[in-house]
């Protein structure tokens, strides 16, 4: 009977003895309480943690991806749009990860969804599909800043996907038709504008000689000759009508 008890009692110290060490990974950081209240925080190795009188709690120190889930947003030009991004953070302070917040991945992941909600809604539509950069950095330093009180870091935060509603795809659609027929008219106008500047040139240099002018008749004729056709056009000088004409009005 005596041999039975002192197995059992051997079997529970060793136990406990076992269970008093920890192997933490390179990775790996130990928040140690003692009695409730905070100790030290250990590195990675074997290490010990007293049954009962100590409690460790292992927090991961690398780079945590978290995908964001799908937003409704209204931006400010109205549009209802889906919006889901990824953001990438880690823990720099594992005592305040531990004690500054309840569970720092899901604040993290809540305070991720407003500030995309609440940064996103004051942009436009435009700005959303073209400018992406500067609201990624936007988001990133809000989140920072905001985390930056649990001993978090964000390093990036990227948005994926801007989902639109069908029949505005159509309305967009509609607009970018609208902006490239005016561009085209906006082109068309120029180029009648810079053609009548080089018109106006070329008759300016053309009246300072009036041999040009002989000269770019000829050239004319020329031009219509060589196409081969039955039509012979003979421009005629409007300075050999005039003393004619003038005779008739007599």
């Amino acid at each position: 009977m005596f041999n039975y008890f002192t197995l059992i009692a051997v079997g529970f110290i060793a136990v406990i003895i076992f269970s008093a060490f920890r192997v933490l990974r390179e990775y790996e950081r130990g928040v140690v309480f003692q009695l409730g209240r905070f100790w030290k925080v250990k590195g990675p190795g074997l290490r010990l943690v007293i049954p009962v009188i100590q409690q460790m709690v292992r927090v991961d120190m690398r780079t945590i991806v978290m995908d964001v889930p799908s937003q409704d947003v209204i931006s400010r030009d109205n549009v209802s749009v889906k919006v889901n991004a990824v953001i990438y953070f880690r823990v720099l302070d594992a005592e305040r990860a531990i004690i500054q917040v309840e569970n720092y991945y899901e604040a993290t992941s809540q305070l991720a969804q407003t500030t995309l909600r609440s940064v996103l809604g004051q942009h436009d539509l435009d700005e959303m599909l073209a400018s992406r950069d500067k609201l990624n950095d936007d988001i990133q330093n809000i989140l920072d800043k905001q985390t930056d009180a649990w001993g978090i870091k964000v390093s990036n935060v990227e948005i994926k996907h801007v989902d639109i509603d069908e029949s505005m795809i159509r309305a967009i659609a509609k607009q970018a038709e609208a902006e490239r027929v005016r561009r085209a008219k906006i082109i068309h106008a120029e180029g009648e504008l810079q053609a009548s500047e080089k018109l106006r040139q070329a008759s300016d240099v053309l009246g300072q000689s009036p041999q040009a002018i002989t000269l770019r008749y000829l050239q004319t004729l020329t031009d219509i000759a060589g196409e081969k056709n039955s039509t012979i056009v003979f421009p005629l000088p409007m300075d050999i009508l005039e003393p004619l004409l003038s005779k008739l009005r007599k």
